[in-house]
């Protein structure tokens, strides 16, 4: 009773033509070509927060998300959160507003 209606020759022709110039080798594509964006592994490591290069990069940043910081540091979203936890409780960084979903820090004044 249900399923889809029974193709007439002309579009059966048609699908049929199509699916052989699939199957022709050496043929290529005409229109754009593809740029494909190399993806680079994400780090499950998170860098040493005692560092002083990491410090000072952090130190350097306006508005500290962390979206920003695993963008800046190649880290996943959840170890910069984590890493930011972290530089909160030692107080290098102060919390300045946000929500539940996202957190904005600012370096804590020296």
């Amino acid at each position: 009773m249900g399923g889809s209606k029974k193709k007439g020759m002309a579009q059966m022709e048609k699908t049929q033509d199509q699916s052989d110039k699939k199957e022709e080798p050496g043929q290529q594509k005409k229109g754009k070509s593809k740029t494909i964006a190399e993806k680079r592994p994400r780090g499950l490591q998170a860098p040493e927060i005692g560092d002083p290069k990491f410090l000072g990069e952090v130190q350097k940043m306006g508005a500290i998300t962390p979206y920003s910081l695993a963008n800046q540091f190649n880290l996943r979203l959840s170890v910069a959160k984590d890493v930011l936890d972290e530089l909160e409780k030692r107080k290098l960084i102060t919390l300045v507003g946000g929500n539940a979903r996202i957190r904005i820090y600012q370096p804590a004044a020296a």
